[in-house]
């Protein structure tokens, strides 16, 4: 369990001030013109030494993305991710609502890291009272002279806008917030050339996620060190876990990165609803990611390498659980619905793929299909996964390959359900 003193979300749960005062008490804004004078290597160096890897669902390491920022005198911009439409996942919103200073002060060191002189933070439409609590603190900020001209008595000019979006799943992938940005359409770019290199207006761009950003701060105060001794060797440090679904206490925490998955549900969601035995699956990283029956949740640990081995993925540690009241063949097919309804329609595969893997879950789920159709099914997911512009194929296949590769036997039964109800139904008619 995560000692007190190793918490970097010490406002979590909104019971302090989330103003500058408030933020102030707790050791935001410490020393930040120190921090900005060690320079940008240092401040990358640290990043990479921590371990830290990105929040938001790559994993990617944070420091070596900073680092892929060219050095030149064009126009460099940092562009926050906070377009959090991920189903279960809800950490990001908190971080604006209850800690905002943490993340305008990380704003400030990522963009010294990187050279920018300007950050976005692009905020879900549907974030209205975290969009307006996150532009007082930026207010705050200006006023208190922490950012703007000579940020913090330091030297370095640096501005930051919040840009409210219009409620698009599509725009939490970083190329569509970033043609979202510039008012264009929401659709994903082709890659290369990557942001780091033609970002926003074109300019050299890092995308990175609240987390991700929020944490820096204080792992530059207390040293990459303290940050990389907790967790576990290429997964360290503390996480936001989102605990949602049939549990007693659904909640945020701030975790050790892995931590078995049933200590993470048992000590701080008050446990399975009706007891450990009665768990069906767990979905461990978000909506998009393979669901894991019982069995792999006993000893599962909630980490990147430990849940990629397993082929599923921590993705933003939205814990969805699901206890054996659930249809999973429906709760499945629910999320295909959404990825469908989410797609921009730019790729094919994506654009008529996920409608047409919907239209057989739906099929499924009601055991109307044939069982020969479970197995054309995951072979067009397949053909979908990985031959679009953005994830969003990926995510819509992979819910689907972890029902069939887990559920199979449920989807045939109930095929075989109603088939046999079809045969009584037809035989008490020819009786009459």
């Amino acid at each position: 369990m995560l000692d007190d003193k190793d918490r970097i979300f010490t406002n979590l749960y909104g019971l302090d001030d989330w103003r500058l005062a408030g933020a102030r008490r707790r050791g935001d804004w410490d020393g930040t013109a120190e921090l900005i004078a060690r320079g940008r290597d240092w401040i990358i160096d640290e990043m990479k030494k921590s371990g830290l890897r990105g929040r938001g669902g790559a994993g990617f390491p944070t420091g070596l993305k900073w680092s892929f920022m060219p050095k030149d005198d064009r126009q460099h911009y940092l562009v926050v991710n906070a377009d959090e439409s991920e189903p279960g996942t809800c950490k990001d919103r908190e971080i604006m609502r209850h800690d905002p200073h943490k993340l305008i002060e990380g704003c400030l060191l990522a963009s010294v890291a990187m050279g920018a002189s300007a950050c976005y933070i692009y905020v879900r439409g549907e974030f209205i009272r975290e969009r307006e609590q996150l532009q007082a603190a930026v207010d705050e900020a200006y006023d208190a002279g922490l950012i703007g001209k000579n940020a913090c008595g330091s030297g370095y000019d640096f501005d930051l806008y919040v840009h409210h979006g219009a409620g698009a799943y599509i725009c939490g992938e970083e190329t569509a917030l970033l043609e979202s940005l510039e008012g264009k359409k929401g659709m994903p770019r082709m890659k290369p050339p990557f942001p780091a290199n033609c970002g926003l207006y074109g300019a050299p761009t890092t995308v990175a996620n609240v987390e991700s950003v929020s944490v820096a701060p204080t792992i530059l105060r207390r040293g990459a060190s303290w940050f990389a001794g907790l967790g576990r060797p290429n997964n360290t440090g503390t996480k936001l876990f989102c605990i949602s679904g049939h549990v007693n206490n659904p909640c945020n925490v701030e975790e050790e990165m892995g931590i078995p998955l049933r200590e993470l549900i048992e000590r701080h969601a008050g446990g399975v609803r009706g007891g450990w035995d009665n768990l069906l699956a767990v979905i461990p990283g978000g909506s998009s990611v393979h669901c894991l029956p019982k069995y792999i949740c006993d000893d599962m640990l909630m980490d990147f390498d430990s849940l990629r081995a397993v082929q599923s993925g921590l993705g933003t540690a939205a814990v969805i659980v699901m206890d054996k009241s659930t249809d999973i063949i429906k709760a499945i097919a629910r999320i295909s619905y959404f990825y469908k309804h989410e797609s921009c329609g730019q790729c094919t595969p994506c654009r008529e793929g996920t409608g047409w893997m919907w239209r057989v879950m739906e099929r499924l789920a009601k055991g109307e299909a044939e069982v020969e159709e479970i197995d054309m099914l995951l072979d067009v997911t397949k053909r979908v996964e990985g031959h679009t512009i953005c994830a969003l194929g990926d995510a819509a296949a992979w819910p689907i390959q972890g029902l069939i590769k887990h559920f199979r036997p449920v989807i045939e039964e109930r095929i075989a359900m109603q088939k046999r109800g079809a045969t009584v139904a037809v035989g008490a008619v020819a009786a009459e």
